[in-house]
């Protein structure tokens, strides 16, 4: 991968570093939470429910009291004093309709995989053998899985008490904010006019750690390991939910093996595993089986996408309506709500879309509940808007990538205001196009795609358009305010200056996998002039850090780092001023750079280092200044980040088969200014499997029960490397305006563009045969059934 740009901002920042981290992950010594052991610790078993919607009628434990290895067996009526309600931080709407969500089931369950009981033993074979002995018996309810049959008059319901499956609708309108028109008047009064339903399919996080969690109430705190994404968040959400003290309660997320949003969660087995333990007065361990995690860990997407769009016929965009039906599962999660409200701000994507509805539905099904996955409403939007603007071109014989061209906003409109309200600060989307058309031979392959269809061959050839933006490091606290969001978006760091020259930085942000050890380094050894083997960076133990608002939404680098940043400004202020004392000048005539203050003129000279040295004697240091160099900020940005890129992806389909291959892969990403360059390309490259597999692979299906048919990694597909074709990545630079290092969020990107690169180039190929969709994922009988049921 060779940058169009060059990265180097100093002379770490741009350095395409080997991860810190990756030593101890590659040799073994991880610390994941299913290592840790403790004196006395017991392990739980959870007993689930295989029915999607019941009654509990009865539960019989006494058999399995008796086993031998047994502690104790705890169910729903034992917890229901003190388990409160799974907590729910994002009410979209005053009115929303949010049903209790126990962490154990007291009196019926509503999705299959639903906990209803537990065992605590001394080892988790015999908590496991354990549950086979508990009876249960349940009452069926009529069980609820279609969106819009849910919504119809007379539908059965999930939660009776709460009179409709419809938990909110939420709607934007660009003439009543004031943004744009009206989009109902462009429809109809435009010269044309195309209307399409997309399914965004079901998906589960599949991260390669299965969650655990070890509880050890045994201490002044009650301390609690857990695989999590959001260790701060947990601590707060802990104690409102349990009732017992923040300050009694430290989280730690020690290694954690993945995420994708899966990890960004209140989950029912922490807040069980934590009430148990107490319980006890020992400490308690609890992993989950890969099949409970694919059934019961949230899910993600599931979303009806009804959209119009209204065109003048030479591809001008007038006008855009959305009309959206999300699956909420059984429960509201934690920010379960709002993911489709943040694909809202995005359906516009790059376009200079002059008026637009949206209105999104939230719905209760009998199903498990969905919340974030990877982009988290992003992907979906871009999705629904990249097929659009295919449709369109279809419709008006144009070449689609024209008419993208004819729409999107130009580099020298920047910074540049939506009709979804956002102000995106700085992009060049003609660059990046280029680029990528470049890399992808474009025009040949239309050729050949021309030649095949004229031969009339067998295998096809698509070619398939992504130019995608999106808004990333979730953050500004004003804007999710408004949004009335239960938390703000600010990010915290703090730098500790040893007595050595050695540094210690504290940050919010909780990696799994992203490399925040090694890329803080960099940035802190180019600001404060240390080497970069002598940094250390702590995170994830709400003990050592104990602010911060965690990781997610591809907001680490852009809102955490610039509060490390920001530290280390602080650092540097302070330890100006005792280091015009030491060389007896004036501090404004005290310059620093890589390490050393100076005295402006002059040759003398002392390091950071031998100021920290000087600071922990404290035997001469300026009047009123305190014996410390340590500082600390908290950042919380002005504006999100807006990453964007084109992606282009040339697919072969054996219309005979529907074997879909892929021929080649070519994106050019804009993530701003490039602090890791391996790192980047590590998150574009992992971000393109997972959109690439919703595309091609990945489905969680249902039978007419609400048992998950795919609750095995047999039958819901994840691909390996030898499922994927060799990407060709680049990147243009085009600096961010909102934060000091001109950085954007990589984290979501390549999930977020790849899917409909990888859709379009598909229907592109057979789209003379009669086909304008296939419903993902893009299976040989799938997309063999659309091309046979398409042909006129």
């Amino acid at each position: 991968m060779t940058a169009t740009a060059d990265s180097r901002m100093g002379g770490e920042v741009g350095q395409a570093r080997l991860r810190k981290e990756d030593a101890r992950l590659i040799t073994g010594r991880t610390r994941w939470t299913d290592n840790i052991t403790l004196p006395g610790m017991m392990h739980m078993a959870i007993l689930r429910s295989p029915m999607a919607h019941a009654r509990i009628a009865r539960i019989d434990a006494s058999a399995a009291r008796e086993m031998s290895g047994v502690e104790a067996v705890v169910t729903g009526a034992d917890l229901a004093d003190e388990q409160g309600s799974l907590p729910c931080a994002w009410p979209i709407t005053e009115d929303m309709k949010a049903p209790n969500a126990p962490s154990m089931a007291v009196d019926g369950v509503n999705f299959a995989g639903e906990a209803v009981a537990a065992v605590v033993a001394r080892s988790a074979a015999e908590a496991y053998d354990a549950l086979e002995a508990i009876e249960v018996d349940y009452e069926d309810l009529p069980v609820v899985l279609d969106m819009e049959q849910a919504l119809a008059d007379g539908a059965d319901l999930v939660h009776p008490d709460l009179g409709s499956n419809a938990s909110a609708t939420w709607e934007f309108d660009s003439a009543a904010a004031g943004t744009g028109g009206s989009a109902d008047e462009a429809i109809s009064g435009a010269e044309v006019v195309v209307e399409r339903t997309f399914r965004q399919q079901r998906l589960i996080p599949a991260f390669m750690e299965p969650r655990s969690v070890v509880v050890d109430p045994t201490g002044e705190q009650t301390t609690m390991w857990s695989a999590t994404q959001v260790p701060h968040i947990l601590r707060v959400m802990l104690a409102m939910t349990t009732g017992v003290p923040e300050h009694k309660v430290r989280v730690i997320a020690p290694d954690v093996g993945g995420g994708f949003g899966g990890k960004l969660q209140v989950t029912p087995e922490e807040v069980m595993t934590f009430l148990i333990a107490r319980k006890l007065g020992r400490p308690v361990k609890y992993t989950e089986s890969r099949s409970e995690s694919l059934t019961s860990a949230h899910h993600g997407r599931d979303q009806i996408q009804h959209l119009t769009i209204a065109a003048r016929r030479d591809g001008t965009v007038t006008g855009l309506k959305v009309k959206l039906y999300a699956d909420m599962g059984a429960y509201l999660r934690l920010v379960t709500p709002g993911v489709p409200i943040l694909g809202a701000f995005m359906f516009n994507a790059i376009y200079k879309i002059p008026a637009y509805h949206f209105s999104c539905t939230n719905v209760f099904t009998n199903k498990t509940p969905t919340d974030a996955y990877r982009g988290a409403g992003r992907p979906e939007a871009t999705f629904a808007i990249e097929r659009m603007m295919d449709e369109l071109a279809a419709e008006l014989g144009m070449d689609p990538m024209a008419v993208r061209e004819r729409n999107w906003i130009a580099h020298d409109e920047f910074p540049y205001t939506t009709v979804s309200t956002l102000t995106y600060d700085s992009g060049n989307y003609e660059a990046a196009t280029e680029r990528a058309k470049e890399l992808f031979g474009y025009d040949a392959l239309r050729a050949e795609q021309a030649e095949r269809r004229r031969r009339g061959d067998a295998v096809q050839l698509g070619i398939g358009i992504s130019t995608y933006t999106e808004m990333c490091g979730l953050a500004p606290s004003r804007v999710l305010g408004s949004l009335s969001y239960g938390a703000g978006g600010w990010e915290h760091g703090a730098i500790r200056m040893l007595p050595t020259g050695k540094v210690e930085v504290i940050t919010g942000s909780s990696p799994h996998g992203q490399g925040h050890e090694t890329a803080w380094s960099q940035i802190v050894a180019d600001r404060l002039g240390v080497p970069f083997e002598h940094i250390e960076i702590l995170h994830g133990d709400t003990q050592s850090s104990p602010k911060g608002m965690d990781t997610y939404g591809s907001r680490s680098l852009t809102v955490g780092a610039m509060a490390v940043l920001q530290a280390a400004d602080k650092v540097i202020a302070k330890a100006r001023k005792v280091a015009a004392h030491m060389m007896e000048c004036a501090e404004d005539d005290v310059e620093f750079a890589d390490g050393r203050f100076t005295v402006r003129g002059t040759g003398t000279a002392t390091t950071i280092q031998e100021v920290a040295q000087a600071v922990f004697a404290a035997h001469d240091l300026p009047e009123g200044v305190e014996p410390s160099l340590d500082s600390e900020a908290t950042f919380d940005p002005e504006n999100f980040s807006f990453p964007h890129g084109t992606h282009l992806c040339a697919a072969e389909v054996d219309t005979e088969t529907g074997r879909v291959r892929l021929r080649s892969y070519v994106c050019v990403d804009d993530v701003g200014n490039v602090v890791n360059p391996m790192i980047v390309e590590g998150q574009v490259q992992g971000g393109l499997a997972q959109g690439i597999a919703q595309a091609l692979f990945e489905e969680a299906t249902y039978d007419e029960s609400g048992t998950l048919a795919s609750g095995t990694l047999a039958d819901y597909l994840v691909p390996s490397a030898a499922d994927l074709p060799s990407f060709i990545t680049d990147r243009t630079e085009t600096p961010a305006t909102t934060n000091p290092l001109g950085v954007k969020g990589v984290g979501e990107a390549g999930t977020i563009a790849s899917t409909p690169a990888v859709v379009n180039a598909i229907v592109d190929a057979v789209r003379h045969r009669g086909v304008t969709d296939i419903q993902m994922p893009c299976t040989p009988m799938r997309v063999w059934q659309a091309i046979h049921g398409g042909e006129r």
